[in-house]
């Protein structure tokens, strides 16, 4: 049972949670991206066939999440909920998208820590006992989030280089407390802390969750004894290169070097050079598809037994940009090894 006086904020799930499924879809930007082959969907219209940028999104957590469901043979009504989240007001992308799979429906908002977020409370809810099988989806779609955060994709304005690019995609996984399944399980979860540090700069967010990033990884490492070493990867979602750079020198002053493991999903997705994202990928659907997409293919394929996903956000909302207050951060991790 859950311990509020513990002493320890890493969780050691008394059974480990298996990802059964997991799926990722994708557009054109990302299709022609280095993990564009480890999309199981990509789609060359941007608005999924729906009449807007808004709608195409929903579109897509419908995919994805069917997607999923399809690989683990699995009928939706076998799930006992469904945890999503997504950058729209409200969370209208998930709503729409996943309102036809009469399922219940736990709303969630970390920004790009949110398909982190969904994964750490799906284990603890299914570690619990009363829950055994579990959606976490999230997506995010460049047009949408341009149109509500900064300005009309018509407006034209120009970026500054630590601006980043929001990911047209998403991802889902299909959790279970089939923990015997030959699959990759989360087996240790730590929710993360806001940390605000004063930055009200929204075309640098990678400043802005750099510290909450710092924080959570050191706190992870001082409590378990962990060695970067031990893990094929220690993946942020998504600093770019500006936090990034951050997060590895606030760590290297802190007396932790993550020895070439540590990297970030949104300069994963793209070509810095090659595709114009300025400092590289963001949104909810970046680090979920990277996460839903590549790492787990790469534990199918043996190449990974040990990752940590460290999902960053940065919680601002277009009204509190315009009111000039800072943008606290958010990071939440989970631990994922291959049974």
């Amino acid at each position: 049972m859950f311990n509020i006086n513990r002493k320890t904020e890493v969780i050691k799930l008394n059974q480990p949670v298996c990802l059964l499924s997991s799926a990722a879809v994708g557009a054109v930007k990302e299709k022609q991206g280095p993990l564009g082959e480890y999309f199981d969907l990509t789609s060359d219209d941007e608005k999924f066939g729906a009449d807007t940028f808004e709608a195409a999104e929903s579109e897509m957590q419908r995919l994805v999440l069917n997607t999923a469901l399809k690989k683990a043979n699995m009928h939706p009504k076998e799930l006992n909920a469904i945890l999503a989240g997504d950058l729209l007001n409200q969370c209208v992308g998930s709503i729409y998208g996943i309102i036809e799979f009469d399922v219940p429906y736990i709303g969630l908002y970390g920004a790009c820590s949110t398909i982190a977020e969904a994964l750490a409370l799906g284990s603890l809810m299914i570690d619990g006992g009363h829950f055994s099988k579990l959606a976490a989806v999230s997506s995010s779609h460049f047009c949408s989030a341009e149109r509500q955060f900064r300005f009309p994709l018509e407006y034209g304005g120009q970026r500054p280089p630590s601006a980043q690019w929001t990911a047209t995609a998403s991802g889902a996984f299909i959790m279970s407390d089939l923990a015997s399944v030959p699959r990759p399980q989360i087996v240790e979860v730590l929710i993360g802390k806001m940390i605000d540090k004063g930055i009200t700069d929204a075309t640098n967010m990678g400043a802005a969750m750099a510290p909450a990033a710092t924080d959570t990884i050191l706190k992870y490492f001082r409590e378990t004894g962990a060695n970067p070493e031990d893990f094929d990867i220690i993946a942020t979602g998504d600093l770019g290169t500006e936090g990034k750079r951050i997060t590895e020198n606030l760590l290297m002053a802190e007396g932790l070097d993550l020895m070439g493991k540590y990297n970030d999903c949104g300069l994963m997705l793209y070509d810095l050079k090659g595709q114009d994202v300025h400092a590289g990928g963001s949104g909810c659907g970046c680090s979920a598809s990277v996460a839903a997409g590549f790492f787990m293919r790469k534990f199918e394929l043996g190449e990974y037994k040990s990752i940590l996903l460290v999902g960053t956000g940065a919680m601002m909302s277009p009204g509190s940009v315009m009111q000039g207050n800072s943008i606290p951060g958010i990071a939440h991790l989970v631990r994922i090894v291959q049974n």
